[in-house]
């Protein structure tokens, strides 16, 4: 499913117009975009937790040449779902 097709999903539940759906599904991920570039954690009760997940920066190899190198830290978007969904 895509974004269009979670706003007609939205659209024909809620009984608004794709339009409406459109924007709230928009609005929805917008706002755990920033609260996560934030550093919060967005809990959604019976869907799941996204949350920053910080890596440091480490040693990697470059698969061609063999040359060590460090990597950057990096914060990266984790999802953890809920218990409801990790039995589908």
């Amino acid at each position: 499913m895509n974004k269009s097709e979670l706003a007609k999903a939205v659209s024909d539940a809620a009984g608004v117009t794709r339009t409406q759906a459109g924007e709230a599904v928009d609005a929805v991920i917008e706002n755990i975009t920033k609260a996560v570039k934030k550093g919060d954690t967005v809990q959604l009760a019976g869907f799941g937790t996204f949350h920053p997940k910080h890596r440091e920066a480490r040693e990697v190899r470059n698969p061609r040449t063999g040359e060590k190198m460090m990597s950057k830290a990096k914060t990266s978007l984790a999802f953890r779902p809920a218990s409801s969904l990790k039995d589908i």
